[in-house]
């Protein structure tokens, strides 16, 4: 796990090294045990690095290979790379170091971009040929590892692990992008690749494969999609037989993520998933491992800790377990820093808890694998059954999961920035696309490969690799994603939701984890905005710089103010918050 840079010229001119340094500077925090850069002609690259697997100097990067003609920058982790290892070995490659990345070299090399399909884990890289002046870029299948580009006219590309990194470079359009703002207030802060709030600023999609020739002329190529046709076998399997299914593709999928050189903890909310990660791991033998929970102070009535369920599974399975109590008063104190952290302005309450707890756990350990995605994968939402019985499902999608309609949000922002109902045009040319024919299926497909990448899983990598710690995501295992797609939707929203993994669950975990109220990542603080966090969000929205860019409307932000409380989103969320979150996002990062 790490953070990567680099700029590539098309027009005689040499990458900028300073550029580069700076944007690798600023990815410090990913990568805090070694850093290295790469320049040679139009070419530059930096590359920050968690010594993760081969610990050793043999595996840094820019990892160049010069008898090979490539060089790479890698972040991520590729699960499989010692049974490639000895596949490429048998075609005689011979390696220097023993870690992914020289896997992920001399794949590329053995078999081009198309090595990807042969990876099991969570990546983005960067290669470039030495001898045609080709560069490639590639991102895994669900988007668990970020890449974003900024390009200057038809004279560079610059890309990097982080968008905050891509601003230290300079020279980056920072104007609003009209379209990544309707989304940000209306899809629940998700906006889709390649958009993100900046103009300047675009990220390569999940499952995509960028090649950049020496002239800059690029193509992009899906690799990898989701689908949801069934066979006849898969609408005939007994809900036992799904079950064994599942079970058998999770455990192999825990088991990959616990490949590493250091240890490896979990972070235990005391929920299904990250309980059964642990029976998992405990089944398979481990001792001695680390769990890690947060809490906070109750509010407005609220519980601010689930500590009673997590400290019962730690119990059940003899972990190490780790409880850390945040008062409200530290909870305020660490807002800019989570908010300087986020490389995308996230609006969910629980980023600052996961900023909190990593910083933490990488006290401790440098890896952790986590529950983020099988709410998701297997349904576990409560709009889900909702969208099981629709005719029209773009519009009751719209309906359960958008924060705002078309008509508020005009109402909402400076009108210079309504030119279109982007968002719900969006979500209709999604559930279009063919391999989803019914409504919950659309409707599973696109959190799955839309919303689960741009806030679930961004705010997981942003808020842990902040500190310098490895977050793996067993339920987003792709073979363990494709199996659940094809599974009928009934199995899944069977018991509340997540049906099929709680039978799963139900093998290894006692009965009062699976049987209780869905729960949240509760930080009761930020929901109910109040006292000194009403203070901040106030001081916020009317400050200098937020009036001098003029981005929403000031008698909206009024109505806000005046009343908090009653003006929540369908998904429960503050309005007022997401008007916050923003302005602060855009205040952290001087723009």
């Amino acid at each position: 796990m790490c953070g990567f840079s680099g700029e590539i010229t098309f027009n005689g001119e040499p990458a900028s090294v300073e550029c580069v340094r700076r944007m690798t500077d600023a990815l410090a925090a990913r990568g805090p045990d070694a850093s290295g850069l790469f320049a040679q002609g139009r070419v530059a690259l930096g590359h920050r690095r968690l010594k993760i697997i081969d610990l050793t100097e043999r595996a840094q990067q820019p990892m160049i290979d010069t008898e090979l003609g490539l060089t790479l920058v890698f972040n991520g982790c590729i699960y499989n790379y010692r049974d490639l290892q000895i596949e490429l070995r048998a075609k005689g490659y011979r390696f220097f170091s023993d870690g992914d990345t020289e896997v992920v070299l001399k794949a590329y090399h053995a078999w081009g971009a198309e090595c990807v399909q042969r990876f099991h884990g969570m990546f983005a890289f960067a290669i470039v040929e030495r001898d045609s002046g080709r560069a490639v870029l590639a991102r895994d299948r669900l988007g668990i590892k970020p890449l974003y580009l900024a390009s200057d006219g038809t004279a560079r590309l610059r890309f990097a692990s982080s968008l905050p990194a891509l601003l230290a470079g300079g020279a980056v359009d920072t104007s609003i992008d009209p379209v990544g703002l309707h989304n940000y207030m209306t899809f629940h802060a998700v906006v889709p690749a390649p958009r993100t709030i900046l103009a300047g600023v675009r990220k390569v999609p999940p499952a995509t494969i960028v090649t950049i020739e020496p002239d800059g002329g690029r193509r992009e190529d899906i690799y990898w999609e989701l689908s949801y046709e069934r066979d006849p076998g898969d609408l005939e399997t007994s809900a036992e037989g799904w079950r064994e299914q599942i079970e058998t593709a999770l455990r192999r999928s825990v088991a990959r993520r616990m490949v590493a050189d250091v240890p490896v903890g979990v972070l235990l909310s005391g929920g299904v998933d990250s309980s059964l990660i642990v029976g998992l791991l405990a089944e398979a033998g481990q001792s001695g491992l680390n769990t890690f929970s947060v809490g906070f102070e109750a509010a407005n009535g609220e519980s601010g800790d689930e500590f009673v369920y997590s400290d019962r599974i730690a119990a059940e399975f003899g972990t190490r377990h780790h409880k850390i109590f945040v008062p409200s008063g530290e909870l305020m104190e660490a807002l800019p820093g989570a908010i300087a952290a986020m490389s995308e302005p996230m609006v969910s309450y629980d980023n600052v808890g996961f900023f909190l707890l990593s910083r933490a756990v990488s006290r401790h350990v440098k890896v952790v694998q986590s529950g983020q995605g099988a709410d998701e994968v297997f349904a576990g939402y409560h709009w889900y059954p909702r969208l099981a019985r629709c005719n029209d499902p773009a519009s009751d999608y719209a309906r359960v999961f958008f924060d705002r309609d078309h008509e508020e949000f005009s109402a909402s922002v400076n009108a210079t920035y309504v030119n279109g109902d982007h968002s719900r045009e969006f979500v209709e040319a999604h559930f279009g696309r063919t391999g989803a024919d019914d409504a919950i299926d659309k409707a599973l497909r696109i959190d799955s490969t839309v919303m689960l990448v741009e806030d679930p899983v961004k705010r997981v990598d942003n808020m842990t690799m902040a500190w310098g710690l490895e977050a793996r995501v067993p339920f987003l295992d792709h073979e363990l994603v494709e199996l659940a797609a094809t599974m009928p939707a009934a199995h899944k929203l069977r018991d509340g939701g997540k049906g099929v993994l709680k039978d799963v669950a139900r093998k290894f975990v006692p009965a009062e984890i699976i049987d209780r109220p869905k729960g949240y990542f509760p930080v009761p603080a930020l929901k109910y905005l109040d006292g000194p966090y009403l203070d901040y969000a106030r001081d916020m929205v009317t400050s200098q710089r937020a009036r001098e860019r003029s981005l929403f409307d000031r008698r909206y932000v009024d109505r806000l103010l005046a009343n908090p409380r009653d003006e929540i989103t369908p998904l429960r969320g503050s309005k007022l918050w997401q008007v916050v979150l923003l302005e602060a996002w855009l205040q952290a990062h001087a723009l």
